[in-house]
């Protein structure tokens, strides 16, 4: 089936909304970046009174013309953050646990849970990269009728202001993956504690927190998917909540991507301000040093764009997207590292100097790497998917 990502009316009205609002994000970016202690305030002052320059309401969603909704989702998402990340960030709705909830939850836990900011705590000290190594246990009560948590999370992005966290816990250790079952810990539970915030290198604007659960006592009906039957064969156990990432990892591609195409954009100014011409269609040869290697970024940023597209296509076609996730997230990975640090390279000073914002688009971009499976995972799922490996093969 040929693929068409042409914008209709509708899709640039919505885009254009996006880099407008996402102009506004970058006025504070340098702020919050300092100011890290602080959280970015929900609505900024310009924010309160802007006034949307295309009316999406007006134009109904026409699947004949307009893109889906995972590739418009994408191409928004390198909007906002091509604005600034981590201010954009704080502004949204919701967290990576949302998008577990909505993966994974009934109707009755969606409709219940689902205006809560959800984070997700996977992470652990001794488990990172394999979340099948999880170590927190869930007890089930039978007196009480309620699950007993216990155990640590690390690393938990929007830990300090979510209302709530999508938490993965073993409920039988000697099962592996298997006995790995996702549960919902509203903030306030009596054995739930932040206990502390992280400082980091880049997306200062928002927080990043470790959990620690103490007999931690939950009802039963806070296991996501409800019960045993749903968790195995369902949509919520382990294998239900890894599917969330198919869709999700092609959108923490599109934020690194987003960052990059603010650094091009910024170094293409500096560039021509400078006198360097950049001419396309000829050889290469024919191009200054700085043009040529400005193009190369240029044409590394437009791959993995594509990729990206890519895989949230297919997931907006219902089809399996499981090896073209991992491609598109460990191609950005690298490619918006290489980008922005290429930029600073070719600017020299202005590049690491903080009246600009060149240096900190590095910074917040290291992420898109790590978050939901680095690229070192993610490689390891593109040679399962394509050569037909097993977990024993690769270790």
């Amino acid at each position: 089936m040929p693929i068409d990502f042409t914008l209709s009316e509708r899709d640039r009205g919505i885009l254009q909304n996006v880099r407008e609002e996402g102009l506004i994000c970058r006025n504070y970016a340098r702020y919050y970046d300092e100011h890290e202690e602080e959280f970015a305030p929900d609505v900024l002052p310009e924010a309160a009174t802007f006034e949307p320059s295309f009316d999406v309401s007006a134009h109904p969603y026409d699947k004949r013309v307009d893109s889906g909704l995972p590739v418009i989702s994408a191409l928004a998402s390198i909007g906002s953050t091509w604005g600034d990340y981590s201010v954009r960030m704080r502004r949204g709705g919701g967290g990576l646990g949302n998008a577990a909830l909505s993966a994974a939850g009934t109707d009755e836990q969606k409709k219940k849970w689902g205006g809560l900011t959800l984070a997700m705590a996977i992470t652990e000290p001794g488990c990172g990269s394999d979340p099948s190594k999880v170590q927190c246990t869930a007890v089930l009560d039978e007196a009480s009728d309620e699950w007993v948590i216990d155990g640590e999370k690390i690393f938990v992005t929007t830990g300090c202001r979510a209302d709530g966290v999508i938490l993965w816990a073993t409920v039988d250790k000697s099962a592996g993956r298997a006995g790995i079952k996702s549960f919902l810990v509203e903030k306030g539970t009596p054995g739930f504690v932040v206990a502390h915030k992280e400082k980091k290198l880049g997306i200062r604007a928002d927080d990043t927190a470790a959990y620690v659960f103490t007999e931690c006592r939950i009802p039963r009906e806070n296991l996501l998917g409800l019960n045993e039957e749903v968790q195995t064969k369902g949509s919520g156990g382990f294998r239900g909540v890894m599917k969330t990432f198919n869709m999700t990892r092609p959108m923490v591609a599109a934020i690194g991507l987003g960052i990059a195409e603010a650094a091009l954009d910024f170094t293409r100014e500096e560039l021509e301000k400078a006198g360097v011409v950049l001419e396309y269609g000829g050889s290469e040869s024919s191009l200054s040093a700085p043009a040529a290697r400005f193009i190369r970024l240029e044409t590394l940023f437009e791959a993995s764009k594509l990729a990206t597209l890519r895989a949230c296509w297919l997931a907006g076609e219902g089809q399996p997207n499981n090896t073209e996730s991992s491609v598109s997230k460990a191609h950005a990975g690298t490619a918006v590292r290489e980008i922005c640090q290429g930029c600073i390279e070719m600017l020299g000073p202005m590049g690491i100097s903080r009246e600009h914002l060149l240096e900190k688009w590095l910074r917040d971009c290291r992420i898109t790497d790590i978050y939901e499976g680095t690229g070192q995972i993610q490689r390891l799922i593109i040679a399962r998917d394509l050569l037909g490996y097993t977990r024993a093969d690769l270790k």
